[in-house]
């Protein structure tokens, strides 16, 4: 069985153009980046001596859209890239095999486009809104629009022009290395003697979405208190760097009396599993999550990856952070131990046997939801699926 090459497309209002996409999602890998690569279709008959021009334009929103007054915005636009599609300027252009099998299937009217995410280009990131929030969410976003005018300055019409959302991802790198994260630290007291000794030792570096986190506990206490509970969390950190905020958010968590009180002289080892998914944070505000494309389930944002020899603070967008937070508490004047242990939660990369079982997983899931979605169809010819780039989403049998 030959499997079908799957590409996206989506058609200007009034019908005269049409943009097909390979995919939705383009990896940075550090030492480069997937480029974006489509092709255009168009009526001759319509162009009558005109032009197509496109963009890669990145908008990254830093705040509420409702809190936008006195001409204040809260947002900013940038064009990373734009060229002539149509007439072609480069014809030495060289396609990618997806651009081959479309122009070759869909004629002379179809012309290729390629476009480059620039270096220092930050990932997709969307913070998710609130009940209450209005307008769009903030966060950075990517598009791709394609237009017909005269020149490129020219904003063209809404009926004769396209715009697709795409997403800039980074995936784990392909081992995970053997460093086992971990963190030690004591408290003491003023007016007693002796301390409460906290380590937390976390089973590996670098967890793909859906994995079990496990942390393991060690607590000493030689002081005169006693720890009454213990709390767990999973904390995600968000800096936008626009405004220079940050701000944290628990996205899994849990709290335990189990052995305690850990009285004078005691001790614990306990290991604590917590798993940090999206869909447990669903009607939280402020959690942030890996770009957002309504049709599909989404993951929490990736940790912000750097690569060698760049400094984390040149890091541009909203820079994503994780660590497991654990809280020991001794009572109301005996306060609270903390200690963060950071690691990084990203997708798995292609190739790997983890990616390929998480491939599986959603594959399966995703078989029902095809039965219901008529948006597609196929060629058997060469094997080619177009697919709407808007779907809407599946509508759920009673």
């Amino acid at each position: 069985m030959v499997v079908a090459m799957k590409v996206f497309k989506k058609t200007t209002p009034n019908g005269k153009m049409t943009v097909y996409l390979g995919k939705r999602d383009f990896i940075d890998h550090l030492d480069y980046c997937d480029p974006i690569d489509g092709v255009v279709v168009i009526e001759k008959e319509y162009l009558r001596g005109r032009k197509i021009f496109g963009q890669l334009a990145a908008t990254y929103r830093y705040g509420r859209e409702e809190d936008e007054v006195m001409g204040v915005k809260f947002s900013k636009e940038m064009i990373l890239a734009k060229e002539q599609i149509v007439p072609l300027v480069n014809q030495k252009m060289e396609m990618t095999p997806m651009q081959e099998r479309l122009v070759k299937k869909l004629g002379s009217n179809a012309f290729p486009f390629t476009f480059q995410f620039p270096n220092s280009s930050p990932c997709s990131v969307t913070l998710q809104a609130g009940e209450d929030d209005q307008g769009k969410p903030l966060g950075v976003e990517y598009t791709i629009r394609t237009y017909i005018g005269d020149n490129e300055d020219e904003k063209g019409h809404k009926r004769s022009q396209v715009g697709l959302v795409v997403k800039k991802l980074q995936f784990a790198p392909p081992t995970r290395g053997r460093r086992l994260p971990s963190s030690l630290v004591s408290k003491g007291f003023t007016f007693s003697q002796g301390k409460i000794n906290l380590e937390v030792t976390l089973d590996r570096e670098v967890y793909y979405h859906g994995e079990k986190i496990a942390a393991n506990v060690v607590i000493t206490n030689n002081s005169r208190k006693a720890v009454k509970n213990i709390k767990v969390f999973v904390v995600q950190h968000c800096e936008v760097t626009m405004v220079n905020a940050q701000f944290s958010k628990h996205v899994a968590s849990l709290e335990t009396r189990e052995g305690c009180p850990i009285t004078p002289g005691a001790s614990l080892t306990k290991t604590f599993y917590l798993v940090p998914v999206a869909s447990s944070n669903k009607d939280r505000r402020g959690i942030a999550l890996d770009g957002h494309l309504k049709d599909e389930d989404v993951n929490l944002a990736s940790s912000t990856l750097i690569s060698e020899g760049k400094c984390p603070s040149d890091a541009m967008g909203i820079v994503i952070s994780y660590s497991v937070r654990v809280k020991l508490s001794a009572g109301t004047l005996g306060g609270e131990l903390v200690t963060d242990v950071p690691f990084k939660l990203l997708n798995p990369a292609p190739g790997t046997v983890e990616k390929e079982r998480v491939n599986a997983m959603k594959k399966m899931k995703s078989i029902e939801r095809h039965r219901y979605e008529n948006s597609h169809y196929a060629d058997d010819d060469d094997n080619i699926v177009f697919e709407d780039f808007a779907r809407l989403r599946m509508n759920e049998p009673e």
